[in-house]
């Protein structure tokens, strides 16, 4: 149930997220989701793309330094109180979550959610009857 999330430090340099982009659109890499947060000296760039490991090894070629992290990604209706639902059932079972990042089209929201305890946040997640999105649903076949 857990996809990978590809975390990708950047220096805080114009052209920096378009060379990345490059590269992926170069490998033939799709991109699903991505959030972009910055520092004072660096940029955070995480992403869930369609074949992780490629990315990884493209990106590294070209000298980025990149982190391959567990996550999950909840599928939810596009309405208010969604989201709130999820995050109550994990502050029930007293899940604390590092970060999160969310997207919606077609009345469906998707949530990448990211825990110290990615087992557990699965089996809450799927003893609620949340659907969680499979490596098949994302990654490039």
């Amino acid at each position: 149930m857990h996809i990978q999330q590809l975390s990708v430090f950047l220096e805080d340099k114009s052209g920096r997220l378009t060379e990345l982009t490059r590269i992926l659109s170069e490998n033939d890499v799709n991109i699903t989701a991505l959030s972009v947060a910055e520092t004072a000296d660096y940029g955070i760039v995480r992403m869930v793309v369609g074949r992780p490991e490629l990315a990884k090894k493209a990106l590294e070629k070209a000298g980025f330094s990149i982190g391959l992290t567990d996550v999950v990604c909840v599928s939810i209706p596009d309405r208010p109180g969604s989201l709130y639902h999820i995050l109550e059932i994990l502050t029930d079972e007293k899940i604390n979550i590092d970060y999160m990042y969310a997207f919606s089209n077609n009345d469906v929201a998707l949530a990448v959610i990211r825990a110290a305890n990615m087992q557990q946040v699965t089996e809450v997640l799927q003893k609620n009857r949340m659907k969680l999105l499979l490596k098949c649903d994302l990654y490039q076949l």
